[in-house]
């Protein structure tokens, strides 16, 4: 029987509906991708599974206690407290009650207020009574399953580090099915793919949207699109769907010209009067009726974006020539030592962990921040057009309109005037949502606004800081081609490894310490070039199993002797950690654990933390040996 699924589910306002008549089941162990434009109801639709609203028609079957859990695309503004505390609270009023206790713990380690002493003791009796010292075992799995510091404040986390703190408050939960709504978002490269490694080694039923197409690719086992209020399934992996959505696009667009000539031809033979109206017609003039009520009724392919970039003067050839740059935050370095030159034409990406530096990089090229030693060259006619992750160009308060052109309907665009709102129709932008404030747009909404923003500068240099959050599929192909297009110079900041693979011509990564190193190609170009040694790249990278195929002509390798018998000690060296980790997470389970010296927790965090890592290290090992032959 299926864990869950939709029958004839109806839902959205207006006519038609949003979700109209949605039917589909999901087993256990699939992993499904959910695909589709911005704006068709993806979200919603897991809303509705998640039970946070209900359909206007048609039912949601759910297998008896069937537990879901959603990883929404947003971090709620309600969250407060340690990674520890994030996490508990999500796990019902015993959670909560946990949580507390936590908080309470913490204040009293530097405090004896009598106040506080009595409720962490109500407490303890209430998480005595109601199983709260199961739930704690549960939280301090989770978090060392998930590599995260349990008392971190979640207030200070990056905004990965946010959405990996939530997603383990999910994980918290055990679902059988797990909602994941954009959960590469905000997430650098080595996030994303550890994830990947953790939803593939835990084998759990996963029901996702993403437009991270690397990710898709990994991930999914079946692909879904909504389309016009209606769910296409398909059985197969994202290269696959690809394959067959382009046919069904093409058999798609046959069968409409064919119903278009045929009621073209039906309207001209009614046109003819007296002759259609006898008697032995009446069934034609009623099957024309049938075509006319089906044309009414069909519902056309939400528009393609249509990106141009406004022309500009060439560039000189040197664009940009940086020679021994260093900068450092305090005693931190961000960058050290890196000298480059960037040529008219370049397509640069830059590649590295959040917060490693990278906008600070692109700042010290442009010239916007000063360098501690080094120096920075531009060359000739450079007009630069930038986007900021941050998206701090736009007025939140200001409408579409007037952020595009505050006081005049008409843009002077590649020497055409163009009325502003014929601009931003190329961006899906209806003339309604053109009087929109900011501020109430989605994420892709505003990323298409400061696309469109960017587009209408006159540049021979696109500087793009993370341009593909809340981007849809077909908008970032299109973007890729754009940017393929782009006679001028391009630096790009992006985790998008696709986008990376499909665009750019050399990349920069930070490998640590302030170093950045410059490599020829996109992602999958670094990972067969970057350096082998464990403690190189500061990025990480998919295990062998994920990186890029072998060419065909290289020569498979063979296990040599040593490499068996390491094989063979792998499992047993692997369940004795997991062993050590299963007693600690017991002894942390204790609520005498807390009442240790601060230095006797510290040091057995300490060791969960060593354990974790050295469990991971070694199915990495096991997963790079068993893919040799033997």
């Amino acid at each position: 029987m299926a864990l869950i699924g939709m029958h004839d589910v109806c839902w959205g306002f207006g006519d038609p509906h949003l979700l109209n008549g949605i039917s589909f089941q999901i087993e256990k162990g699939e992993r499904v991708g959910l695909l589709g434009r911005n704006g068709v109801g993806k979200s919603s639709l897991f809303r509705l599974l998640n039970g946070e609203m209900k359909p206007d028609a048609g039912e949601i079957r759910r297998q008896q206690g069937v537990r879901v859990a959603l990883l929404e695309q947003e971090v709620p503004q309600q969250c407060d407290g340690t990674v520890f505390e994030v996490v508990a609270q999500g796990l019902g009023d015993v959670g909560q009650a946990l949580a507390e206790y936590h908080r309470l713990c913490t204040a009293l380690e530097t405090s004896d207020d009598t106040a506080l002493i009595v409720q962490r003791e109500t407490l303890q009796h209430r998480l005595d009574s109601e199983g709260g010292w199961g739930l704690q075992k549960v939280v301090e799995s989770t978090l060392s399953r998930t590599g995260l510091d349990r008392e971190q404040r979640f207030a200070d986390l990056s905004a990965g580090m946010k959405r990996r703190t939530l997603f383990a408050r999910a994980l918290a939960l055990s679902p059988d099915l797990l909602l994941l709504d954009e959960p590469t978002n905000h997430l650098d490269i080595e996030t994303i793919v550890w994830m990947e490694d953790f939803l593939l080694r835990n084998a759990v039923t996963l029901f996702f949207i993403t437009h991270d197409r690397a990710f898709l690719s990994r991930i999914a086992t079946r692909i879904m699109e909504l389309d016009r209020g209606k769910l296409v399934a398909y059985n197969c992996d994202y290269p696959t769907y690809l394959q067959r959505r382009q046919a069904d696009l093409e058999s798609e667009a046959q069968q409409q010209r064919n119903f278009d000539k045929k009621l073209s031809q039906e309207e001209a033979w009614i046109r003819q009067g007296v002759k259609a109206r006898r008697t032995r017609n009446e069934g034609r003039v009623r099957a024309l009726q049938k075509l006319r009520a089906a044309a009414r009724e069909r519902r056309a392919r939400i528009g393609q974006v249509r990106m141009q970039v406004q022309e500009s003067e060439r560039s000189g050839k040197i664009v940009i020539h940086a020679e021994g740059l260093t900068y450092r935050y305090g005693t931190l370095p961000i960058v050290e030592d890196f000298s480059t030159t960037f040529l008219r034409g370049d397509k640069v990406g830059i590649i590295g962990p959040n917060g490693v530096g990278k906008t600070t990089l692109i700042q010290l090229l442009l010239k916007t921040i000063v360098p501690d030693t080094g120096s920075v060259r531009h060359g000739t006619h450079l007009q630069v057009a930038y986007f900021d992750q941050l998206r701090a160009q736009l007025d939140e308060q200001k409408t579409v309109v007037q952020n595009i052109s505050a006081d005049n309907d008409f843009i002077v665009f590649n020497g055409e005037k163009r009325h502003v709102i014929s601009h931003l129709q190329d961006f899906l932008f209806s003339p309604e949502r053109c009087r929109t404030p900011v501020h109430v747009l989605s994420g892709g909404e505003r990323n298409r606004l400061l696309l469109a923003k960017l587009f209408t500068q006159p540049a021979n240099l696109l500087v793009l800081d993370e341009p593909t959050n809340d981007l849809d599929a077909e908008t970032l192909e299109l973007l890729e081609e754009v940017l393929l297009d782009f006679d001028g110079t391009l630096l790009l900041v992006s985790h998008d490894r696709a986008f990376l693979n499909n665009v750019v011509t050399s990349t920069l990564v930070f490998e640590g310490q302030g170093k950045v190193i410059e490599y020829a190609g996109g992602y999958d170009d670094w990972l067969l070039q970057r350096p082998q040694a464990v403690d190189a790249p500061s990025v990480d990278v998919p295990t062998k199993k994920s990186a890029a195929p072998r060419p065909a002509s290289a020569k498979p390798k063979r296990r040599t002797f040593a490499q068996e018998r390491e094989l063979k000690e792998l499992p047993p060296l692997i369940e004795s950690l997991e062993s050590e980790q299963r007693e600690l997470q017991a002894a942390m389970t204790d609520p005498a654990f807390y009442k240790q010296s601060k230095e006797e927790i510290v040091k057995s965090q300490k060791r969960m933390e060593e354990i974790e890592a050295l469990i991971a290290a070694a199915y990495r090992r096991w997963e790079e040996l068993d893919a040799i032959e033997q």
